[in-house]
Order: structure tokens, then C-alpha cells, then sequence
């Protein structure tokens, strides 16, 4: 794919928080799931205001066949129902379904953003040292611009959290910033 030349626009991405939460790491996952909520819903509800793409990438949990919506209703299904419905994708939302933990490796989505002209990311979501960490190396390495609020992703070791998120500053130059100073500014002339 070549850049496009000219402008370029922001896109939100949302990692892995269609989640049924019934997995091994729940326990010390939901507290902090619990916590970026409230900030994710807020940031989506801003980027849909100013037209910015809403874009979910989450794991199909083994599930092959499984569309979005299905994966949208299990999760709903579930328990921790209430962590899913303030951020749940409408019908404008945009849907990439991941087996790995980038949510680039095998997806369509850097052909995606390409056709969307987006230059770059706000990543949102879960695991900050796990998915969001991989999403971000790899956003970096296509020469997307990556920013990350450290208030609106969740982990499941908050030191190695801390940790992954120095690496994204450090060495893939990701902007490290809370949600109340990411913006999603008209594409650039």
C-alpha cells in the first residue's frame, strides 16, 4: 500500500473490551476494565461527534464463525454485561475480528485505515501489556502516528502496564496522554 498523500485523519480504535470476562485473568482484569469505562464511552461519544471512525478490534475468542454482533451478544449475555453496554459499537461502528493479540496481525485493519485516509490512531482498551502494546508496535512500524490515554486502558498487571506504556513513548513515540487532552481534530490540509 502506498501513503496516501495529503491529508489525513484520526480514527479511535477499541481493543478487546467486547469481552465476556470469563477467562483465567478476570479476576485482576475487572477492576480496572471498571475503572476506563466510564472514560472509553466518553472518548467514543467525542470521536462520533466529530465524525472521527469508530473502530472495534476484538478478539473472536475461538468463536470461527462468529460475526460481530454475535461476539456483542455473548459478551451481553455474560455477567460483567454492564461493562460492555456504555461502549457498546452502533450501527456506524466499524468491526475487525483478531485471533492474535495486534490488532493488525491478519486483519484487514491497516487496509482499513489506509482507505480511510487515517494517519493516525488513539488506541483504547484491553490489555495495556499485552493487545494495546502489540496494536501499538505495529501501528508504529506502518508509520501511523500512535497516541495512547493512559486513563482509558485497562491491565492486568498495572506494573508491567506502566512499563508497556513507557515502551510506547520511548520507542515507538506514541503519545502518552490522558483522555481529557486527546482530541480528534478535523484531517489535516
Amino acid at each position: 500500500m502506498e501513503r496516501r498523500a495529503g491529508p489525513t485523519r484520526p480514527a479511535l480504535i477499541v481493543v478487546d473490551m467486547i469481552n465476556t470476562y470469563d477467562h483465567a485473568d478476570a479476576g485482576l482484569l475487572v477492576p480496572s476494565v471498571e475503572r476506563v469505562v466510564p472514560v472509553i464511552a466518553e472518548l467514543i461519544a467525542r470521536a462520533r461527534e466529530a465524525d472521527v471512525p469508530v473502530i472495534y478490534a476484538n478478539d473472536n475468542f475461538g468463536l470461527w464463525r462468529s460475526h460481530h454482533g454475535e461476539l456483542v451478544d455473548a459478551a451481553l449475555a455474560q455477567p460483567h454485561a454492564d461493562l460492555i453496554e456504555p461502549i457498546r459499537p452502533d450501527d456506524e461502528s466499524l468491526f475487525v475480528v483478531k485471533a492474535r493479540h495486534s490488532a493488525f496481525y491478519e486483519t484487514p485493519l491497516a487496509y482499513l485505515l489506509w482507505s480511510l485516509g487515517v494517519g493516525h490512531v488513539v488506541l483504547t482498551g484491553q490489555v495495556t501489556e499485552q493487545c494495546v502494546l502489540y496494536s501499538a508496535l505495529d501501528a508504529h512500524i506502518r508509520h501511523l502516528e500512535v497516541t495512547v490515554p493512559r486513563d482509558a486502558v485497562a491491565s492486568i498487571h498495572p506494573h508491567l502496564a506502566s512499563a508497556a506504556l513507557e515502551m510506547m513513548e520511548r520507542n515507538m513515540g506514541a503519545r502518552i496522554t490522558d483522555a481529557k487532552e486527546t482530541d480528534f481534530p478535523p484531517a489535516a490540509s
